[in-house]
């Protein structure tokens, strides 16, 4: 996937569309990321030992990555990646833009 955890991105479609955050989970298998505040549903709690209040929680719900952009850290700007082999042998992700390292 283009997208790892602790990347910072900006969401192209959807309810929360222009919105920037960082990535708590990536799930390869379903090719979603979950991403810090955005996609937030109501998800109702039974009391139990761990949570004894219960209650109506608010937590991020999966996006599909296709609809996330990468921000580069050099233009700031949301881009495609691209990869790159360096010379020690190392695969890098590289920004489309303006060829900057992004790991």
């Amino acid at each position: 996937m283009h997208i790892k955890k602790g990347d910072l991105v900006l969401i192209m479609a959807g309810k929360d569309a222009g919105k920037k955050g960082k990535v708590l989970r990536v799930i390869p298998d379903a090719h979603r990321v979950v991403v810090e505040g955005v996609n937030k549903v109501s998800k109702h709690q039974r009391p139990n030992r761990s949570f004894p209040q219960g209650g109506i929680l608010k937590i991020e719900n999966p996006l599909n990555a296709s609809n996330v952009m990468l921000l580069c850290g050099k233009c700031n700007k949301p881009t495609r990646v691209g990869k790159k082999i360096l010379d020690n042998q190392e695969k890098v992700r590289v920004c489309k833009k303006c060829g900057e390292v992004l790991d």
